[in-house]
């Protein structure tokens, strides 16, 4: 029987997703076999104590180094334990999940198993609960990918699955100041394994859960969705090329 291990990172400085998680985690520890979240050093103390008391949690205090680097001490910490496939998904699109969908959340994690790697990404409506911002430049995003990999993909949608075997692929080339495509293409172009794709519900956007909690312009936020759309689309471009 193959073993699955929830892989999940969090930067909540005002506690904001903690008694959502709580409502969550007998779902979470049901369906998983093991969980690893990854804490920035930055977050609510709140979080500190419940993890002690929830002890079939395991969870690390990392650095505020951006997300690239948050995923990526994530899957190591996931490494340390003895899953053979991993479910990565970002804290906020899971308690989302958890919230709308936890039926097809399940359904996803049953097929993990038959995949190396799986981008899990967003039906068209799921896709159009986002902020305008996101929508016109993650299309940019996901044409360049789904150009690159040769099929058509949502790749900036914040979850993905693996194996062991590409986890391990994962820590040792990835680099990127963004991951979202960067890893797919180690898998594809390194790794020479194949890439699934999956359409869920769950990835939808909720204002209350999902949205940025800073406050800034319009054209701050247009400018800041654009730059993430510049970074993923190039790793996908270069990621891996030339590898023979």
């Amino acid at each position: 029987m193959n073993t699955i291990g929830l892989v999940t990172i969090t930067h909540d400085p005002k506690g904001r997703y903690i008694d959502l998680f709580i409502k969550h985690i007998d779902l979470l520890t049901a369906l998983y076999d093991e969980i690893y979240l990854a804490i920035s050093n930055q977050s609510s103390m709140e979080w500190d104590g419940l993890m002690k008391r929830e002890t079939s949690l395991n969870y690390k205090k990392i650095s505020k180094k951006g997300v690239a680097h948050a995923r990526r001490e994530a899957v190591k910490f996931g490494l340390s334990g003895n899953c053979d496939y991993f479910h990565y998904i970002d804290l906020d699109r899971l308690l989302t999940w958890c919230d709308r969908y936890p039926d097809e959340l399940k359904e996803i994690k049953n097929m993990i198993p038959a995949h190396p790697y799986i981008i899990i990404g967003r039906t068209e409506r799921a896709f159009l609960t986002h902020p305008v911002e996101w929508v016109e430049t993650e299309r940019i995003t996901n044409k360049i990918c789904s150009i690159e990999l040769n099929q058509e993909v949502d790749i900036t949608a914040g979850s993905c699955s693996f194996s062991k075997e590409c986890a391990k692929g994962i820590t040792s080339n990835s680099k990127s100041d963004m991951t979202d495509a960067e890893w797919p293409m180690i898998v594809s172009r390194i790794m020479k394994q194949p890439i699934h794709y999956k359409e869920t519900e769950g990835l939808e956007y909720q204002e209350a859960t999902n949205s940025i909690t800073r406050e800034i312009s319009e054209g701050d936020k247009w400018l800041g969705r654009l730059k993430l759309a510049v970074i993923i689309s190039e790793s996908a471009v270069t990621t891996g090329r030339g590898v023979l």
